[in-house]
């Protein structure tokens, strides 16, 4: 055969392969990456932090997960624009926007906030994703469960200075000094109580929402601790009567420091159950 026409047939057969593999040569020249670093608010590597990201054009997800060092990468991205979601256990979700150009290797380090989510009160995924309206909902709903959640951290502090000069409220020889203070501590208590469970009471329901885990054994104790809540203050003015009028404490007021332990006991755990996985 006419070496001429051999050349000609290989250059017509390799145009052929280009045309029928576009995508594939094109693959080649525009692979890009995504790599970088999940860290938590201290600077703490996170590893096993959950990576989706979605091609903003097609709307199709690549998943990854961060290794011991926090470090992940992406490999073969097509050049365009891209939503990366990164979560973590005993982290918010955080997402974030990138583009990626045609053959570089893109950087995004990711840093995850602490705090608390419907997800780590027990929540399944399927109960915290809904419709515009709903979503509306389960915002506020999660605004008004972190401030339940704070308020009743900060309300272990007067409560359990109140348990504390009880043991000086008491007994036969007390002055009023420490009666006061006893009544102040306790009073300040009763309130910032009450303000934290408005806030749980008063949070929008979301339909279908099932009760379940930590939230269930902290509700359940929710029973013990209200009604001690509400019964320790009237127990108590009772005593302080009393106590005012130079009589020991007697009758049902004798049960005013039982019931305060009793309350504080399940105020603890009902924190605990939500601040303990299991």
């Amino acid at each position: 055969m006419n070496p001429q026409r051999i050349r000609f047939v290989y250059a017509v057969a390799i145009l052929a392969i280009f045309i029928a593999f576009p995508d594939a040569s094109r693959a080649q020249a525009t692979g890009a990456a995504l790599t970088g670093t999940v860290t938590g608010p201290s600077g703490q590597a996170v590893p096993g932090a959950k990576i989706s990201v979605k091609d903003v054009a097609t709307g199709k997800s690549t998943p990854a997960q961060s290794d011991a060092a926090g470090a992940y990468t992406v490999p073969n991205l097509a050049p365009g624009d891209y939503e990366i979601s990164v979560s973590a256990d005993g982290f918010s979700t955080t997402t974030q926007k990138v583009t990626v150009s045609a053959g570089a290797s893109q950087t995004l380090n990711v840093t995850l906030t602490s705090g608390l989510s419907l997800e780590s009160l027990g929540f399944p995924n399927s109960q915290t994703q809904a419709n515009p309206q709903e979503q509306a909902r389960l915002n506020r709903r999660t605004h008004m469960l972190k401030v339940h959640q704070t308020l009743g951290l900060i309300t272990t502090a007067p409560m359990l200075a109140t348990v504390i000069t009880g043991t000086f409220a008491g007994g036969r020889v007390t002055s009023s000094t420490n009666r006061d203070l006893h009544v102040g501590l306790g009073s300040l208590t009763a309130g910032m109580y009450f303000t934290t469970a408005y806030f749980a009471i008063a949070a929008p329901k979301i339909k279908g929402e099932k009760t379940r885990g930590p939230i269930r054994l902290h509700k359940a104790l929710a029973w013990i601790h209200g009604p001690g809540m509400i019964l320790t203050p009237i127990l108590g003015a009772l005593a302080y009567q009393q106590k005012s009028r130079g009589e020991k404490v007697h009758g049902i007021a004798n049960l005013h420091g039982p019931v305060a332990i009793v309350t504080a006991g399940a105020y603890g755990l009902a924190l605990l159950s939500v601040s303990i996985k299991f």
